[in-house]
């Protein structure tokens, strides 16, 4: 007896051992499946020789095959097998059209709060079966290294990256604004005026950075009393009257009637949040769509009368 090399069968012998087995003849076998009658024998023809043995024993004439035992038990497999392809191929349609897998978003504090819940929510609604799993940090080169390295499929960040590493989608520029404690005047402070004063700031972080070499720049020798990567702790010691403090206008929460959002004059460079992807990587088919939504939100939430750059 011939020794089996299963690995030689192919799915059409599969699907011929199938379609003969449910229709009892090689015939209606070889109409279901859209081929000649011949085709679908040497397909079974092949298949045995795989196998070294008989799948049906043919009686002739009107009576139909019959499956041998070693018939039945591939017969089992095949069923398996084929329920399997058919599975990968919804679950492939699925994937094409966004409706299933995993996008993993790299994200900082500001967007999270004012931005990314947004757009959660609306992917929840349009594609419900894919995953979205966001990871923070306000260090941009986290991001940015997360990006590379695959462990994030985009990322939101602030300010410049290499072009020819990434593509980049640019999202708002996001205007300084200083918090000051209610009653302060609501028109725009001198920022020279905050040389010495008490600030609450950020700690180490990307937007930090801009803050304080901003401010350097304009002669501005920050003062920090207070500092945290919390920004409602910020608004906090702002609102409690500890000082004042510097911030993106994204991480202000404006329904606080407790303190004031000032403009600065003359005003730091605004920051640049920007959506990125490395270069040359297939993505899931719905972060294209992602990547739509958070252009469209970013446009609603930034400050109205911010230069765009």
């Amino acid at each position: 007896m011939a020794s089996a090399n299963l690995r030689d069968l192919e799915i059409r012998h599969l699907q011929a051992l199938q379609a003969v087995a449910e229709e009892g003849s090689f015939g209606r076998a070889a109409q279901r499946l859209g081929f000649s009658q011949s085709a679908v024998s040497q397909q079974i023809g092949a298949l045995e020789r795989v196998v070294g043995e008989s799948v049906f024993d043919r009686p002739g004439g009107p009576r139909p095959v019959e499956l041998t035992p070693v018939g039945c038990m591939l017969l089992d497999h095949a069923n398996a097998v084929l329920s399997r392809i058919r599975q990968a191929e919804d679950d492939l349609e699925r994937l094409r059209h966004g409706g299933s897998g995993r996008l993993v978003i790299g994200t900082f504090q500001s967007v999270s709060v004012r931005i990314l819940p947004t757009i959660v929510q609306r992917m929840r609604s349009e594609v419900p079966g894919v995953l979205i799993k966001a990871v923070e940090s306000d260090i941009n080169e986290d991001l940015v290294a997360g990006v590379d390295s695959g462990d994030l499929d985009l990322a939101f960040i602030v300010g410049a990256v290499p072009s020819d590493h990434f593509d980049i989608i640019h999202l708002c520029s996001d205007p300084f604004v200083v918090l000051s404690a209610a009653p302060a005047p609501r028109s725009a402070i001198a920022t020279e005026s905050l040389s010495g004063a008490a600030l609450i700031g950020e700690g180490v972080g990307s937007c930090s950075a801009l803050i304080e070499d901003g401010l350097r720049a304009m002669g501005v020798l920050p003062d920090y009393v207070f500092r945290t990567n919390d920004n409602s702790a910020i608004q906090a010691m702002v609102r409690a009257g500890m000082g004042h403090a510097v911030m993106p206008y994204l991480a202000v929460d404006e329904s606080d009637q407790s303190v004031v959002v000032r403009d600065m004059n003359p005003p730091l460079p605004p920051r640049r949040i920007d959506l990125i992807r490395r270069r040359g990587r297939t993505l899931h088919p719905a972060a294209q769509r992602f990547t739509a939504l958070a252009v469209e939100v970013a446009a609603k939430v930034t400050k109205p009368t911010m230069i765009a750059v």
